[in-house]
């Protein structure tokens, strides 16, 4: 796993969306869910919160399990992370949340989902919301399905219906409300305390997963 770290820069939010890793474009455009998946998640945050992606962009912190592509598998599908690419990458996630303490917590996909609880079956977290305790920090974690076109879940019975209602839970949380009635600050105006910087600003760093 090597390629340029992908992050989604330092936004200070109550809410932190985490996937999986990047994909093959991502490096590139400098930015996570920028392509099919993402065109389907901020569909979804448009359609059920009232925020397009911009919007979303600038006031949600985003993340991920793996801040590299991992490359293509063998049969020409990104590959999943291995234990060791995760165990790596995880202290950022760690320092990440230390610092934002957020809120709420919307991880995307199984592989993301499984970071914060147990996830044998979509069916038994999709469409709940969970107290979770991480890096010394208490939050809520709403799951989301991955919104690939690699996987119908989010599009058949019963996956429509359980995705329907966790994103009714998103847009209900408060901390989602709030960012709905605020206004997003510039980046340029951000304070953040000198020593909690280089954790933050996670793409002006360069590392191999």
């Amino acid at each position: 796993m090597q390629s340029t770290p992908v992050s989604g820069g330092a936004v200070v939010s109550n809410v932190m969306i985490i996937g999986q890793a990047p994909g093959p474009r991502e490096p590139a455009l400098q930015r996570m869910f920028a392509h099919t998946a993402g065109k389907t998640l901020f569909r979804w945050f448009e359609e059920f919160c009232g925020m397009n992606e911009s919007t979303v962009r600038s006031k949600i912190y985003f993340a991920a399990v793996c801040r590299c592509f991992p490359e293509k598998n063998s049969t020409g599908t990104d590959r999943v992370p291995v234990p060791d690419e995760i165990r790596n990458c995880s202290s950022w996630m760690g320092d990440e949340i230390q610092i934002l303490q957020p809120h709420l917590i919307i991880p995307v996909g199984r592989l993301a989902i499984m970071q914060f609880i147990d996830c044998k079956k979509l069916e038994e977290v999709i469409g709940r919301k969970f107290r979770v305790a991480r890096a010394g920090h208490r939050f809520e974690v709403i799951p989301l399905p991955h919104p690939s076109g690699a996987s119908p879940w989010h599009k058949i019975l019963p996956g429509r219906k359980l995705t329907e209602r966790a994103l009714k839970l998103i847009a209900r949380h408060s901390a989602v409300a709030a960012l709905c009635r605020s206004r997003p600050k510039p980046r340029g105006d951000l304070v953040l305390h000198p020593t909690r910087l280089p954790s933050i600003a996670l793409t002006t760093q360069r590392k191999k997963c």
